[in-house]
């Protein structure tokens, strides 16, 4: 049988990338744990170096997923998870609330705000059923997670080790 990419495909129309895109590296930063109506989440940023997450917004999103929480909006009781602050650019932002459920697999909130200035969020909708989900600087993250919650699935999963998963964070490039 012969390989489908050695036939003389066409890829002269498929996925390519806006001549005028230059990628970026994003860095990786966490920031402290943020406990929800007893849900337990890593906290990340992610952003460019010269366009870093200020305190301003981490906190006004730590504040929005409180009330979401409180509100049963954003129901994650006893659950373990994390979130990502994606500062995308000037004006907009990914806020991403994931927890693992069901033993293996991860669920996430999508929200964002436009104007990161004086930032509102607003859970995120995207139309069609091919959606996105996340990002290759969002990825950084959750490869990280998916490893350390087998580190998780594969221990004795008491307290020590439900501890152990949330010290478990990854910084740097994404």
């Amino acid at each position: 049988m012969a390989d489908p990419i050695d036939a003389g495909l066409d890829f002269s129309a498929i996925s390519n990338v806006a001549p005028a895109y230059v990628h970026r590296d994003k860095h990786i930063t966490a920031a402290p744990l943020l406990v929800l109506a007893n849900a337990y989440l890593k906290w990340y940023d992610v952003a460019e170096a010269g366009l870093p997450v200020s305190p301003a917004l981490r906190a006004a999103a730590r504040g929005f997923l409180e009330a979401e929480a409180a509100s049963h909006r954003l129901d994650i009781a006893r659950q373990l998870g994390f979130v990502v602050l994606h500062r995308c650019s000037a004006d907009f932002c990914f806020l991403l609330a994931a927890t693992w459920r069901k033993e293996n697999e991860v669920w996430e909130t999508i929200y964002a705000v436009h104007g990161a200035a004086a930032p509102v969020f607003a859970p995120f909708d995207q139309p069609g059923p091919h959606r996105g989900t996340f990002c290759v600087w969002e990825l950084g993250v959750v490869c990280h997670e998916q490893q350390a919650w087998r580190r998780y699935l594969a221990s004795p999963r008491g307290d020590a080790e439900k501890q152990r998963y949330l010290r478990d964070i990854r910084q740097g490039v994404a």
